[in-house]
């Protein structure tokens, strides 16, 4: 009687094309090695890499150079931050950018929780009002601003000839053109922060108001001991949100006054977009974005832990 001779299993591939237990267990392993989701990962962060991490180390490099944006440069060190520092102009348009920043944060805060607040009141038609305040901050703020210059400079004057500040047109007035510019941040600013304040409003339990109401606690001290201190986290986001915005201020400047009359109203922003593209200082005013970015990162930082140690506070 003929017998069947069984290939032995070595672990390799034999002539029958079998692979041993080790060998699939081995293969196994090394798919568990590399997981799936490295492979949607690691593109992302190669394209990030790419179009950001590395422009951001030329441009810093850069701004060791004299380079104009076009054409030869040297190596000249750290003469363009030096020079930074006693650049008048420079200064004045750092002093522009946080004036404004500080006045229009504090004005987008107070207005937006006041809004917020009756928001979340029990009104009529309310979910339809929030649609209605939240518009401001889906338009494109460099259309709406053209629209804002046409209303400061020509309706404006007509409807308030008797204040001598509008009836004047206020975007020429070194001195109040920048009123004109706040009020268009502030218009489209509240809207977000708004959205923000509802949030944390809305995690309040109605509980602490009733108690707090039994308690003869009237409106004003519920918002102090209740209100305020349960939606600290959501104040310290806006607060350095908007601060952080407000100091990168350009759409709006453009649109109504362009950084004048002369350079009242230069930011940062628009004075690095001017020198660094329009005006060959392409090595100087990367550095002075290089200052600008520490600037922020330092304030956004300092803002953190100034409200978070007042939250533990509360």
């Amino acid at each position: 009687m003929a017998t069947t001779t069984i290939p032995e299993v070595t672990g390799r591939r034999t002539r029958k094309g079998v692979y041993d237990g080790a060998g699939s267990a081995r293969r196994k392993a090394l798919g568990r090695a590399v997981p799936a989701y490295y492979w949607m990962v690691v593109p992302a962060i190669v394209l990030f890499a790419f179009f950001h991490t590395l422009p951001v180390l030329i441009g810093v490099f850069f701004s060791f150079t004299n380079y104009a944006g076009y054409g030869t440069w040297d190596f000249i060190g750290v003469s363009n931050y030096v020079n930074l520092f006693q650049d008048d102009r420079a200064l004045r348009a750092y002093g522009f950018s946080f004036g404004f920043a500080i006045v229009a944060t504090i004005l987008t805060n107070v207005i937006s929780l006041a809004i917020a607040l009756g928001l979340n009141a029990k009104i009529v038609a309310r979910n339809t009002f929030r649609g209605i305040y939240f518009v401001p901050y889906v338009l494109a703020i460099l259309v709406v601003g053209y629209v804002f210059q046409f209303f400061f400079s020509n309706s404006l004057p007509k409807l308030l000839p008797s204040i001598p500040v509008l009836a004047d047109n206020i975007l020429s007035n070194p001195d109040w053109a920048w009123v004109a510019i706040v009020a268009l941040a502030v218009w489209q600013a509240s809207a977000f922060s708004i959205i923000i304040y509802l949030a944390g409003l809305q995690t309040i339990p109605g509980e602490l108001y009733e108690a707090a109401s039994l308690d003869g606690a009237g409106a004003w001290r519920q918002f102090r001991r209740i209100t305020f201190p349960l939606i600290s986290a959501f104040f310290t986001i806006n607060m350095v949100l908007s601060l952080k915005g407000f100091l990168q201020v350009f759409d709006h400047v453009v649109a109504l006054t362009n950084g004048g009359p002369g350079t009242a109203t230069e930011s940062i922003t628009l004075l690095i977009y001017r020198g660094g593209f329009q005006g060959g200082e392409f090595g100087y005013q990367t550095a002075n974005a290089v200052i600008f970015v520490i600037v922020i990162t330092v304030v956004s930082l300092l803002q953190f832990r100034v409200l978070q140690r007042r939250e533990a506070d509360f």
